[in-house]
């Protein structure tokens, strides 16, 4: 049986946290920035978790057994 691979696009793009919460960057953020308040593009910025809904998906995508 060989081993499952891990999803390379996901794993860039998600990380794990100690707990097990799925790490991921904001969207909105890449383009049409000028309609957007500083205040908004600057909560952007920080790192948020992906909902109980998706966590399971990315999970089984990024870990490896």
């Amino acid at each position: 049986m060989p081993k499952i691979k891990t999803h390379r696009g996901a794993a860039k793009r998600f990380g794990l946290t100690k707990n097990g919460k799925v790490k991921k960057n904001q969207a909105f953020r890449r383009h049409i920035l000028t309609k957007k308040s500083t205040k908004r593009k600057r909560a952007l910025r920080k790192h948020t978790y992906a909902s109980a809904a998706n966590a399971a998906t990315i999970k089984r995508l990024i870990l490896y057994k």
